[in-house]
């Protein structure tokens, strides 16, 4: 038996309607997504071109830096590559606000103040912690990468000859590790205002936390100290910056004590209908 749109009840018509309206909002997000990826596509060697600088700036003066692809199809992957990870950065506020217009509707007055700034600090969070990764923690890892070039024992020498391929897997993860990472703040703040954490929680755990630290920027950077510790610190510090903004466990239940207080406020009563309450007429007297 096969069943038709006329065939399913009403009260099922509002989730078609959400359905058709996502539907929409992704159509729209993937079109802008493959608009962007082929304008990144035409500018793929000027994009390619920014990613590279932190690493011919590493490169010691005077000495002959190259970038090679030992697979005839190396290059051409690596453009498209690049063209998909720029279009996604210059189309996430498309994405953004296809999807908060799809999940706005659904959310009270009070719900969309609390989590549009949520919202607006992601790409803000991620843009600074792709910032840092870009300005300092590349050229400072590449420089300590490119420093085991030179003469190792009977005059055999060690040079560094990097894959188009590789380089770009390196620099995509550390933009990506460093922006994600920096999104801390939002993941805690988010989690404290479902009430799903206090701060309270957060604070006792503190222990564990940096430990975790640690280990997501062992994991998500080069196997140096330095570029740890320049991904761990500001995670601590985010840390400890996102306790600042929490609200206090004792305050936050006086404001929801003040708020099923004003919940409980009785309603006025409403007006008595007209003879519904009067007192009956008396009866005239006999004469």
């Amino acid at each position: 038996m096969v069943l038709k749109i006329r065939d399913i009840d009403q009260t099922q018509a509002p989730l078609l309607d959400h359905l058709v309206e996502l539907r929409t909002r992704l159509l729209r997000c993937v079109l802008a997504l493959a608009v962007a990826f082929a304008v990144c596509f035409y500018f793929a060697n000027e994009i390619f071109a920014i990613l590279v600088r932190p690493l011919a700036g590493a490169f010691p003066a005077g000495t002959d830096a190259r970038l090679v692809y030992t697979k005839l199809y190396e290059a051409f992957f690596v453009e498209i590559k690049v063209a998909i990870f720029a279009a996604f950065f210059v189309t996430f506020p498309i994405i953004a606000n296809q999807l908060w217009a799809f999940v706005a509707p659904g959310l009270y007055a009070k719900e969309k103040r609390a989590f549009l700034p949520f919202l607006l600090a992601t790409p803000v969070l991620f843009i600074a912690g792709a910032s840092l990764a870009y300005f300092i923690v590349m050229p400072t890892a590449f420089r300590w990468f490119l420093g085991f070039q030179g003469e190792v024992v009977d005059g055999l020498t060690q040079e560094a000859l990097p894959a188009m391929g590789d380089y770009l897997d390196l620099v995509m993860r550390f933009i990506l590790a460093f922006g994600i990472s920096f999104l801390l703040p939002v993941l805690m703040l988010l989690l404290n205002r479902a009430g799903i954490i206090t701060r309270e929680q957060f604070a006792t755990s503190r222990r564990f936390v940096v430990v975790g630290i640690f280990v997501v920027a062992a994991v998500a950077t080069p196997p140096d100290v330095v570029s740890q510790l320049i991904l761990a610190i500001p995670l601590m510090i985010l840390f400890e910056g996102s306790l600042l903004l929490m609200p206090r466990e004792k305050k936050a239940e006086e404001e929801k004590a003040e708020e099923a207080k004003q919940e409980a406020l009785p309603s006025p009563a409403p007006a008595e209908q007209a003879g519904g309450s009067e007192p009956a007429p008396t009866p005239p007297a006999a004469s």
